[in-house]
């Protein structure tokens, strides 16, 4: 953008032709222009027409944008390029062009992907609020609001402002805009492409800078918004300034390979034409030739090279029914690779992209990968949002309310307006901001309502909680995927369903520890600025955290003293439930192994000194004693009394748990005898109580009363132990 722009010695100099103009020469299906970004180069360029003529400097503007939009009203157009035109005049490009040659060649890449009037207007100006006198609301007078919103996000801040965080908050700025209107994206990343074609005047080491930022930012942007044309061409000419040596090489193995006699995709390609033929199928089948970054990639996963590894098969049809058709025919009259098999027709890519992908292998073993979609599919698959045209627009039979609501705005998007509210400042904004781009895949997780979340690749239920909650997510306990009960560090997998355990506390703290499980920037900037504005709650779980490492390896007690008697004993008459027995006299024991409590069946064996133990009739010491031919004495419960059970209670790790949990249970009249709590595995935690009660009619209250515990899952008896 104005970075190129520099005074001319010439002022008021008319715009003539460009040398080395590329025109385009490819035939056009009148319903369906091919995209090739690769054969535009620079726009030609005429001299200026009389007042009231499309000017001949936009002929090829206007050429590209009939074909995709017929009907369209050019009056915007020609307005637009004698405003541009005239602001413009007098500036020159670093390599010696007019200025206005820049946004009539942006104007050109938009206009051959389809974009529709109002984005070819605003790319028009997008450089004269920021290079010359116009202002927004000179543009928004002449062009309306729409024009002017466009313009303003695509400018950039000025340095004198704002200093070293100019371009950061300069991409914070478009991407909000974005937000509101996926257009301004569109604008910029068609603007990047024509200066990396002309980044050759620059010094080298701001060729680099402006490589790596287009490498960090606008090619992932590019992806995500599915601009596939785009997104290859900046990727080849980013290559080519990073990597020179490996371009060159790259460069040399395509060159050899099309001077290869024999070309195994024509032959393919062919053989799909008769398949096709005879099965009565209409379609188109071209070869698709992979570019420059597409070989490397290729060349460094499976070394040497063959002729079918330059590019791949692509047929085009005219319905979604007639891809399964062709898919059918192919698998049956040729080898199909079955594992090279993908349907992004009943499952999108989160870029809007659709496509059948398989694969055929020829005799000599050359795999050859062939792509099946409709020719709109094609079209959005190389335009992405683009091919879309004004997403805002009402249907004919609504009013327009005002509110610019995108209904394709991509779910990474809204992470990405989300998170960059809460970035502390530009420094981190930008580094999170590549990273967050650097997760190029997108994974789709499902709620219990059948709403979905859009997740980057490796997020956990950390990152699923504050996706769908924001800092609400501080309550999570745990979460529950495809109907199991998992860990909140639980890796997602693409068609997961999450159901997420909420507190109902509003003070709920979030676990320092969840951050080593957060891969989104909303996660982490949530649970890091809680942790930042709570630094005493925070130090306190650092060092409890610390505790608990410390304890690893064996049990953690905690204050609540043992019993005297060893966990194999019995306990003693007066902490037990009233018992009958058929051995008069005999003193009544309940078994610790097995802790029974009314209404449990029970069953006695009789032990040394009169005394008769009582286990449940399921422990396994009532088997071991029946199979050493131990005889049973006839137990059965009295009435009410006092007693004693053991119960295991399940739960997420969450600070002041232990004292919640205990202080249900007192409430309840339990008496604690004994606990352990084992240590934390996976932010889940098993304690073990064993308590005393007024009688067994209390034990289902208190069993109710633990769960109800904000982070229990599960309350359970203490099952028998066996060997």
């Amino acid at each position: 953008m104005s970075a190129e722009a520099t005074n001319s010695v010439t002022p008021g100099q008319m715009p003539g032709a460009v040398s080395g103009a590329v025109t385009p020469t490819a035939t056009r299906r009148k319903a369906r222009p091919r995209i090739d970004l690769r054969r535009l180069g620079r726009a030609a360029l005429l001299g200026p027409a009389s007042r009231g003529r499309l000017p001949d400097a936009i002929s090829h503007v206007v050429e590209a944008h009939r074909a995709h939009h017929p009907e369209a009203d050019l009056e915007p157009l020609r307005h637009a390029y004698v405003l541009a035109e005239s602001s413009h005049r007098g500036q020159m490009r670093k390599s010696g062009e007019p200025y206005i040659t820049h946004p009539l060649a942006v104007t050109l890449i938009l206009a051959e992907l389809g974009a529709e009037t109002t984005t070819l207007t605003a790319s028009l100006l997008h450089d004269t609020v920021e290079d010359t006198d116009v202002t927004l609301d000179q543009v928004r007078d002449q062009f309306g609001e729409e024009v002017r919103y466009l313009v303003d996000g695509v400018t950039k801040l000025e340095k004198v402002d704002y200093g070293a965080a100019a371009e950061p908050e300069t991409f914070r700025k478009m991407l909000v805009a974005t937000g509101n209107d996926v257009r301004v994206m569109s604008i910029k990343l068609a603007d990047r492409l024509h200066n990396m074609r002309t980044l050759g005047v620059m010094r080298p080491e701001k060729q680099e800078r402006i490589a790596k930022v287009t490498r960090d930012v606008l090619i992932p942007l590019a992806e995500r918004l599915g601009v596939q044309a785009l997104k290859t061409e900046l990727e080849d000419l980013v290559f080519a300034i990073l990597h020179p040596e490996e371009y060159a090489h790259t460069r040399e193995l395509i060159v050899r390979n099309a001077a290869r006699a024999d070309d195994p995709l024509a032959e393919v390609a062919d053989e799909v034409r008769g398949v096709l033929r005879e099965a009565d199928i209409p379609a188109e089948v071209v070869i698709r030739p992979r570019h420059f970054v597409s070989v490397h990639r290729v060349s460094r996963k499976r070394g040497r090279l063959r002729g079918s590894d330059f590019g791949r098969v692509l047929v085009l049809v005219n319905e979604d029914a007639d891809c399964y058709g062709v898919l059918g025919e192919l698998h049956t009259c040729m080898k199909p690779v079955v594992s090279e098999f993908k349907d992004f027709i009943a499952v999108p890519k989160f870029n809007l992209y659709q496509s059948l992908h398989t694969a055929v292998a020829r005799e000599d073993g050359q795999v050859v990968e062939v792509l099946i979609r409709t020719h709109q599919m094609h079209k959005v698959a190389e335009a992405g949002v683009v091919a879309l045209g004004n997403p805002y627009a009402p249907a004919p039979d609504e009013p327009a309310d005002g509110e610019r609501v995108d209904p394709t705005r991509p779910g990474w998007l809204s992470r990405l307006l989300d998170w960059q509210e809460a970035a502390p400042d530009p420094d981190h904004f930008w580094s999170t901001l590549r990273e967050d781009l650097a997760q190029d895949r997108e994974i789709t997780v499902f709620r219990p309502d059948g709403g979905t979340l859009g997740l980057p690749e490796g997020a956990t239920c950390v990152d699923a909680a504050y996706a769908q909650y924001g800092e609400d997510a501080h309550a999570c306990l745990g979460a529950r995927v495809n109907g199991r009960l998992a860990t909140l560090s639980t890796v997602l997998k693409d068609g997961d369903t999450v159901q997420l355990l909420m507190g109902q506390d509003p003070a709920s703290e979030p676990s320092r520890e969840w951050l080593e499980h957060a891969h989104t920037p909303a996660a982490r900037i949530a649970i890091q600025r809680w942790l930042t504005a709570h630094p005493a709650q925070a130090e306190s779980q650092q060092q409890s955290e610390a505790r608990i490492a410390e304890n690893r390896t064996g049990v953690r007690p905690t204050d609540v003293p043992e019993p005297d008697a060893a966990p194999d004993q019995p306990a003693d008459r007066s902490a037990t439930g009233t018992v009958l027995t058929d051995l008069p006299g005999a003193t009544v024991r309940l078994a610790r192994c097995c802790t029974p409590v009314p209404p449990d069946e029970i069953t006695g064996f009789a032990v040394r000194g009169g005394a008769v133990t009582v286990h449940r009739v399921e422990c396994p010491a009532v088997a071991r004693m029946k199979d050493g031919g131990r005889a049973e004495v006839g137990v059965r419960w009295g009435e009410a009394a006092e007693c004693r059970v053991t119960l295991v209670a399940e739960s997420f790790v969450r600070p002041h748990l232990l004292a919640d949990l205990t202080e249900a249970m007192a409430s309840e009249g339990a008496e604690i005898v004994s606990a352990t709590v084992e240590p934390p595995t996976q932010q889940q935690v098993r304690h073990t109580y064993t308590v005393q009660l007024p009688d067994a009619g209390h034990l289902p209250g208190l069993m109710r009363a633990m769960r109800d515990v904000a982070g229990v899952y599960d309350v359970s008896r203490a099952q028998p132990q066996g060997d």
